[in-house]
């Protein structure tokens, strides 16, 4: 596991003109650019709505990124072993979905891959294969179970030292998810929300339209379109391989081969970006089982297949959700 590629796997909105009071807003922010689509008939008003919207992305990435010093998460992976710390709501919050996908995943989503990861790379940041011990050491290191939550006090404890959290896999969607609760308490309920390519969350539809149209497009050369779809009240992550980079599989510390790319559908942006990095690592029958038992999720998997070949798998009541 680690960051979200956008630029590796596409969803993208397609709206254009033809709705009345359509606006679009944008903001660099996470190290990738957020977009608001909002229909309001106050230019102004919807101008203010966004610039606060994208104001809360602001503060979110101060208390979220492991690369502010003084960031709850900065403040976490300097945690000596068992020694608690207070953090703040956002930051519990992001930990408690975090155990849960943890826990739904069967450990395919790991918050706390910093240590797989660093050991992977070298100081410049290239790819390079780690030692026994090395790789022993950091896989010690590994696993959202190693973090109590105290819910009453609002503190996170490690129960070994050294753990590295990375809210990089589900960062950018939980900050979708905080301005679209910030445009609806500006009574602008008829939104779009994205974080760079990885994440889609919509809301209301504009009344011209079926569902806000969004696209899944194939992360190699030509980018072809797997699948147009028309949707609201639901967000659309995607998760991939980029060229040179890896995705590393939390539970076996290696990385993640014969898979291309994968995309989930969910209620919320946090916990779709959470299971699209999931189900890059999870086998077929995992992601089949995992949406067999929620109506509300759904999984487009890239894998290798033989000869060569690729072959594109669905999983979940897809039509259900979406009109493809």
């Amino acid at each position: 596991m680690t960051e979200k590629e956008p630029r590796t796997t596409y969803v993208k909105s397609d709206c254009g003109g033809g709705v009345a009071g359509m606006r679009r807003f944008s903001h660099e922010a996470m190290a990738t650019t957020y977009e608001v689509l909002v229909v309001h008939e106050d230019e102004r008003y919807a101008r203010q709505a966004a610039a606060a919207a994208f104001g809360e992305v602001d503060r979110l990435e101060a208390e979220l990124s492991r690369f502010i010093d003084n960031s709850d998460v900065s403040k976490i992976n300097r945690l000596a072993a068992v020694e608690p710390v207070v953090v703040g709501l956002a930051t519990f919050e992001c930990l408690e979905i975090s155990r849960r996908i943890f826990n739904e995943t069967g450990g395919a989503f790991d918050i706390t891959i910093g240590s797989l990861l660093k050991c992977r790379r070298s100081g410049e940041g290239k790819p390079r294969t780690p030692t026994e011990d090395e790789l022993a050491a950091a896989i010690k290191r590994t696993g959202t179970d190693l973090l109590k939550l105290n819910e009453d006090e609002h503190t996170v404890a490690a129960s070994v030292e050294g753990v590295q959290v990375d809210l990089g896999g589900m960062g950018k969607g939980y900050a979708v998810d905080q301005m679209a609760k910030l445009l609806r308490e500006w009574s602008i309920d008829v939104a779009l929300i994205s974080g760079g390519y990885s994440s889609v969350l919509a809301l209301d539809r504009p009344a011209e339209m079926k569902g806000w149209p969004v696209t899944l497009s194939h992360p190699g050369k030509g980018r072809r379109t797997l699948a147009r779809l028309e949707f609201q009240g639901r967000a659309v992550s995607g998760s991939g391989v980029q060229k040179g980079g890896h995705i590393i599989n939390p539970r076996t510390g290696m990385p993640v081969t014969g898979r291309r790319a994968a995309w989930s559908v969910a209620p919320d942006a946090a916990t779709g970006d959470a299971l699209s990095t999931a189900f890059m690592i999870m086998a077929p029958e995992e992601i089949e089982d995992y949406c067999r038992g929620r109506k509300d999720v759904a999984a487009i998997v890239i894998q290798e297949a033989e000869g060569g070949r690729e072959e594109t798998l669905r999983f979940g009541r897809w039509d259900d959700m979406v009109s493809a």
